[in-house]
């Protein structure tokens, strides 16, 4: 079957199937110190297997996309101080003294 007829989400799932069990490929991703790295190796991957999958089609596709967003630990959506949760609860039990930026207004209601 050609890759080229597949829809993009069809050749992505081709590729996730591809990497189960591809060792060099996972150590690869492993050593990634970001999205931007795990990028670059899936496209070779992708190449490699003739899937002719873009930058953009990668990162915009479940699961490859929430990959690249956990290796990069951004949040999608914040509300509030612009911070993930997990950073907000790290300022608990400090000391009060020290100067908090300013909230941020959501519509002038928070």
């Amino acid at each position: 079957m050609n890759p080229a007829s597949l829809s993009v989400v069809e050749r992505v799932n081709a590729l996730v199937k591809a990497l189960n069990g591809a060792k060099r490929t996972n150590e690869a991703l492993a050593r990634c110190g970001n999205g931007e790295e795990m990028l670059d190796v899936l496209l070779d991957a992708s190449a490699k297997l003739g899937l002719g999958l873009s930058r953009q089609q990668l990162a915009n596709t479940p699961p490859i996309r929430d990959w690249v967003w956990w290796k990069n630990k951004e949040a999608l959506l914040t509300i509030g101080d612009n911070k993930p949760r997990y950073q907000q609860d790290a300022s608990q039990g400090k000391d009060k003294r020290e100067p908090t930026p300013e909230r941020k207004r959501f519509l002038g209601l928070f």
